[in-house]
């Protein structure tokens, strides 16, 4: 497991997880995906949630084609990369992707997805956001 995580990647777990807040995703690992080079395994992350924020807004072909890309991308990294059960999420990113191309003979409702976090310093940091979150809210 890693030992310390980007506070841009903490987010991004918080905002995919927690608020279900796609674009806000897009937005903190997106400067995370520039500051790191261009890493194919935070792209694939962000095309998750880009494609999740799509379809949700009723753009059924723009989400196959990012989750179709972001499968692709994250499918060379290890099953427990950055700390999340990544091959969980492949698997129900690839799963979407078949439900999203019968759309228009089989529709259904939008439903999240969940990034399990395996490593529990993770789990930690995303539990303290969420925490300072409550505490500016209140």
């Amino acid at each position: 497991m890693q030992a310390s995580y980007d506070r841009l990647y903490v987010e991004f777990i918080y905002y995919f997880n927690r608020t279900r807040d796609y674009f806000e995703c897009h937005e903190v690992l997106e400067e995370l995906w520039l500051e790191e080079g261009r890493s194919k395994l935070y792209q694939g992350l962000l095309q998750v949630a880009v494609g999740l924020y799509h379809f949700r807004n009723g753009n059924v072909a723009g989400a196959i084609k990012l989750m179709k890309a972001a499968t692709a991308k994250l499918e060379q990294y290890p099953s427990d990369a950055l700390g999340i059960d990544l091959e969980r999420l492949r698997q129900e990113a690839g799963a979407y992707v078949m439900k999203l191309e019968r759309y228009n003979a089989e529709p259904f409702e939008f439903y999240d997805l969940d990034i399990r976090i395996l490593d529990s310093e993770l789990e930690s940091a995303v539990q303290a956001l969420l925490l300072a979150s409550d505490h500016q809210t209140e």
